[in-house]
């Protein structure tokens, strides 16, 4: 298991290298393997490599409850975006409990290698295609909040504060 990084850490500041088949900077199964177990214990979607402190151009998707069906992607390029743009509320892993509504893309056409170095183009719709998308704003240096209007970043933040008080609250009961 990995552990995820504060989203304060410096590290989301600095770039992200293109991950190397040739000289690999990390052995690509074993940085699979432990991202994908991290994802899951965390009940997660989507994990970018960058979310767990390792600045390479790497991620994982896929559902938490079937982690052999989990998506590796390496070295994404977005190369086509199509189809209506769709406000859906989406989280993310190094901010819990932050829900904010942001316009997508509902298809996209994704470049990518897998774990062996094999590159393939895949068309995405729907909830894969806004998976893939918020983690390749990580692989680009983007967070989620900055897709996001003015007016749903502070909506989102608000109902954040309510149920932290509620958690908090209800924890003091039991």
């Amino acid at each position: 298991m990995m552990k995820l990084i504060s989203p304060n850490d410096p590290i989301f500041k600095q770039p992200i290298e293109k991950f190397d088949f040739d000289n690999p900077q990390y052995d690509p199964d074993e940085l699979v393997d432990n991202m994908i177990k991290t994802m899951c214990q965390a009940k997660g979607i989507g994990l970018s490599a960058i979310q767990v402190g390792i600045p390479v151009s790497v991620f994982v998707m896929g559902h938490y409850n079937m982690p052999d069906e989990v998506l590796a992607v390496f070295n994404p390029k977005i190369v086509d975006y199509s189809g209506d743009e769709v406000f859906e509320e989406e989280g993310c892993l190094t901010f819990p409990g932050l829900f904010i509504k942001i316009k997508r893309h509902s298809h996209i056409r994704i470049r990518f290698a897998d774990k062996f170095g094999n590159v393939n183009t895949h068309v995405m719709d729907g909830i894969p295609a806004r998976i893939a998308q918020h983690e390749y704003d990580h692989c680009q240096g983007i967070q989620y909040q900055q897709r996001a209007s003015t007016l749903h970043l502070q909506r989102a933040k608000k109902q954040k504060e309510k149920l932290d008080r509620l958690r908090k609250r209800n924890a003091r009961v039991q």
